[in-house]
């Protein structure tokens, strides 16, 4: 039913002004400092005060509500073209996603895209989560902030992105290097493929580089979404 859930997916599509909005549910006794924040949004709908036992019946079993949630449509779809429209000549860094199903990762990856800044997460139309509340909820907030692209075709997408002057670095164990910021390009694309399988051959090919990330024995990789937080700290942050 397209609900969003929890304080920050929640607070955060409420300010976006991108996002239609259609029913916001409090539950008894809400937390006066959510209240605030609520009223000075100035929303076209006012919050409807519901007993918690008929919050939760509209929710997922295992949904941690926090006593909030909004029912919305989802955001307008994005495309690479008018990202890179958008972007001009500036520098950026995407993050590409390669079969990463996952939505709490993909979520997770979204926050840190939002948190360092990256111009969009891009993925496929196929083997990737849709927007949704348990993506939303793991983002806590990226998704209203960082563009989610999801394009039909990976390999054409990061054709695109080179021709439009992006680096494409692909990171795997088994990199020629560790990933620093000072060796990538201004306009650079990071990609990484789901955990177990890595890149397919076809995205492989289309790096430019492959870098690893600094791990140790015994623990040669990381979760995904923690890969992509790194480099983008990397990147981003320490660049």
């Amino acid at each position: 039913d397209n609900f969003l859930w929890g304080r920050h997916p929640v607070l955060a599509a409420l300010a976006n002004p991108a996002r239609r909005l259609e029913r916001l549910l409090l539950a008894e006794s809400p937390d006066p400092d959510m209240v605030r924040r609520i009223a000075t949004l100035r929303l076209p709908l006012g919050p409807e005060v519901v007993g918690r036992a008929a919050l939760e019946a509209l929710l997922p079993s295992a949904a941690v509500h926090q006593g909030l949630a909004l029912k919305v449509r989802p955001l307008p779809q994005e495309s690479l073209a008018g990202l890179l429209e958008q972007l001009g000549e500036r520098a950026g860094v995407v993050v590409a996603l390669d079969h990463v199903t996952d939505p709490q990762n993909v979520g997770a990856i979204l926050r840190s895209a939002a948190a360092f800044g990256a111009a969009a997460v891009l993925t496929t139309q196929d083997h990737a989560p849709p927007e949704g509340a348990a993506m939303a909820k793991a983002a806590s907030g990226g998704l209203e902030v960082c563009p989610y692209l999801r394009e039909t075709n990976l390999a054409r997408a990061l054709d695109q992105l080179k021709e439009a002057g992006f680096w494409v670095y692909g990171l795997d164990e088994a990199g020629e290097a560790p990933l620093k910021a000072g060796e990538a390009a201004p306009r650079s694309v990071v990609v990484l493929g789901a955990e177990g399988e890595g890149l397919r051959r076809l995205t492989r090919e289309r790096c430019d580089r492959l870098f690893r990330l600094p791990t140790r024995p015994p623990i040669a990789a990381l979760n995904v979404s923690n890969a992509a937080a790194v480099a983008l700290y990397e990147l981003l942050a320490r660049g």
